[in-house]
């Protein structure tokens, strides 16, 4: 082992607790609907990152879809009031009649804040936009149903634990349950996960 930056790590430079923080990433339980990959993490935002993308699918349909980051810096970042920070993409498609509700951001917003406090997952500095865009067809494409789309992006610094990182597993699985809800999935038994959530009426669902 080596020393980088007054932090252990390893032979290449990787500080342990990122490398911790990863690990639990990839051992996290999520729900059977959402399918994870990893994708290469974008390089300018931190000297380490990690990502993966989610879709969630049922009976072969995509009803939902994003990614999450995990970016370290060792140093820390002054916006971030900590070395960890998590930055999320999550889309799903809703009802048109849905787009003109004007509580349709709140609502959203809620389905994140309280999918990460139902998960135990302590956070700080949280941050981000919640938007909505209508496509109606014309022409050709005339006989395709009009579609709205809400896209929500966040970041947040994750509390670290008393082993020295977050406990990165439970904001993945908080992120995933973002995406079921946008998605117009129930919380899933015994997961808490619907604690302190607001519902949507008439939200897309599986068909």
């Amino acid at each position: 082992m080596v020393a980088a930056q007054g932090h252990l790590a390893d032979e290449d430079g990787v500080p342990l607790v990122f490398q911790r923080a990863v690990e639990a990433l990839e051992t996290a339980r999520t729900r059977a609907e959402v399918e994870l990959a990893q994708i290469p993490a974008p390089k300018r935002l931190a000297r380490y990152a990690y990502a993966v993308e989610a879709s969630v699918v049922v009976e072969g349909e995509e009803l939902a879809d994003g990614r999450l980051v995990l970016l370290h810096d060792p140093a820390g970042q002054d916006a971030w009031h900590g070395t960890f920070r998590v930055v999320t993409l999550a889309r799903a498609e809703l009802e048109p009649e849905m787009a003109a509700d004007p509580l349709l951001p709140d609502v959203c917003w809620s389905w994140l804040t309280g999918a990460l406090e139902a998960r135990g997952a302590g956070y700080s500095e949280p941050s981000g936009t919640v938007s909505c865009s209508s496509s109606h067809h014309f022409g050709t494409l005339a006989d395709r149903a009009a579609s709205t789309e809400i896209e929500v992006r966040a970041s947040w610094t994750p509390a670290d634990t008393a082993a020295g990182f977050p406990d990165t597993a439970a904001h993945l699985a908080a992120w995933c349950e973002l995406l079921c809800t946008g998605a117009g999935l129930p919380p899933a038994l015994g997961d808490g996960g619907g604690d302190g959530v607001v519902s949507l009426p008439n939200r897309r669902g599986p068909r």
